[in-house]
């Protein structure tokens, strides 16, 4: 009819979705951002405990963190839900972080590290070596920003195991200024000519 007046259904088309938008734009905003961390997922384990009911499921999962710049550190996550396992896991690896000692990517000197029944050994390698390793070593080795490393595994093959006893080996590992300055002897007599070197050439570039 004429005297019927017309909705106006396009302007409340166009009115916009305060909310949801916002919540949206946040989500996106969230997802842009970049982490500056490396992180590894190592192991994710399925766990039932048995309550009255039945069976409550939940996840584990072993992570490791690092900045590729000698900070590295092993996280441990439980959740009921494998993405929410992962967080936790890689929030316990940044309280745990560490310092690795690099000298030209590789480390200073051989080291065996242990947890359990793992056995870790450690060797410096000439720069294009490459990380030699597995899985679960290789990916505390990385972290860390190590880019040339012999490693070999003398015990067990539990990823858990492996990861723990990679990141006790890193964590003997000590700078050869350092150990001269400790013991209060000269750099050359505690560290062979090939370190001492690369150790020149870092203070000439960092001057």
């Amino acid at each position: 009819m004429a005297g019927t007046p017309a909705t106006n259904t396009g302007a409340r088309e166009d009115k916009p979705k305060g909310g949801r938008e916002k919540r949206e734009r946040r989500d996106g905003d969230f997802q842009k951002e970049k982490s500056p961390y490396t992180e590894r997922v190592v192991f994710i384990n399925r766990v039932a405990k048995v309550v009255k009911g039945g069976r409550r499921f939940s996840f584990t999962a072993l992570i490791v963190v690092g900045d590729g710049k000698g900070m590295v550190g092993v996280g441990y996550g439980k959740a009921k839900e494998v993405p929410q396992a992962i967080a936790k896991a890689v929030e316990d690896g940044k309280k745990n972080f560490f310092k690795v000692p690099i000298l030209n990517g590789t480390i200073p000197h051989p080291v065996q590290g242990e947890k359990a029944a793992g056995v870790i050994l450690l060797r410096p390698a000439s720069p294009g070596t490459g990380v030699i390793a597995g899985g679960p070593v290789r990916a505390v080795l990385e972290c860390a920003g190590i880019t040339d490393v012999l490693t070999k595994s003398l015990g067990s093959g539990n990823p858990i195991n492996m990861v723990h006893a990679t990141a006790a080996a890193l964590k003997m590992l000590e700078n050869p200024t350092a150990i001269a300055a400790r013991r209060g002897r000269p750099l050359e007599d505690v560290a062979p000519a090939a370190i001492t070197r690369l150790i020149a050439e870092q203070v000439k570039v960092g001057a």
